[in-house]
């Protein structure tokens, strides 16, 4: 799921470069990358991916036919935080500055992925996808100790977060539904048959298709 939030978020970014030149990468920026850099570049590097545990559900979805009649079981799915370092990079630190500004005014007005810039797998969950962009990183995470870990000097970046749900596997199937009655035999002590005529429990149509009274 990782590659095609990658896709998405090139295709968003590319509104921002300048016509006819530049691209979009996903690779750590450190010293050695920044030497091989020939064209204006917005470097997309993801640092950090963390459960957002405020979205985690309990229990399990029933999914169910036409008719009402529960088919399946599925665990619901888990939601992570995709946290991008957003960069730009050319020759000269105005132009910087000038590409990362068209970089924001391209993201600020989204608040989810566009759904018509969205690969097939990520149109086919149906669910909106959260952007945010500039956001003050928590407490626990510090931009400069991202740019010490890669070995490179301090540039001036945008944090770049989406949430995406990841599926959980597996799927239980369920049994089918009871259509008939339970049938009671009464017998007797020495295990002959009573005078009692075997009697059939009758069941709610709610309890036969599986669903709740």
């Amino acid at each position: 799921m990782i590659h095609e939030v990658d896709e998405a978020l090139r295709q968003l970014l590319r509104a921002a470069l300048p016509e006819g030149s530049g691209e979009v990468v996903f690779e750590a920026p450190n010293r050695d990358w920044a030497a091989r850099r020939n064209a204006p570049t917005l470097n997309s590097y993801l640092y950090d991916i963390r459960e957002d545990v405020a979205r985690r559900e309990r229990g399990a979805y029933a999914e169910r036919g036409p008719d009402g009649v529960v088919l399946r079981r599925r665990q619901p799915p888990r939601w992570f935080r995709l946290s991008y370092l957003l960069t730009a990079w050319t020759n000269r630190p105005e132009d910087e500055h000038r590409l990362l500004s068209a970089a924001l005014g391209t993201l600020l007005p989204h608040e989810l992925l566009p759904p018509d810039r969205l690969p097939d797998a990520l149109a086919a969950l149906g669910v909106p996808l959260p952007l945010s962009v500039a956001v003050p990183p928590p407490e626990s995470r510090s931009i400069a100790d991202i740019w010490s870990a890669l070995g490179g000097e301090l540039k001036p970046s945008l944090d770049v977060v989406i949430t995406v749900p990841f599926p959980v596997s597996p799927t239980y199937d369920v049994a089918p539904p009871v259509t008939e009655g339970a049938v009671v035999a009464v017998r007797g002590i020495s295990g002959e048959p009573g005078d009692a005529r075997p009697r059939m429990l009758r069941t709610r149509p709610s309890e036969r298709k599986g669903g709740t009274p």
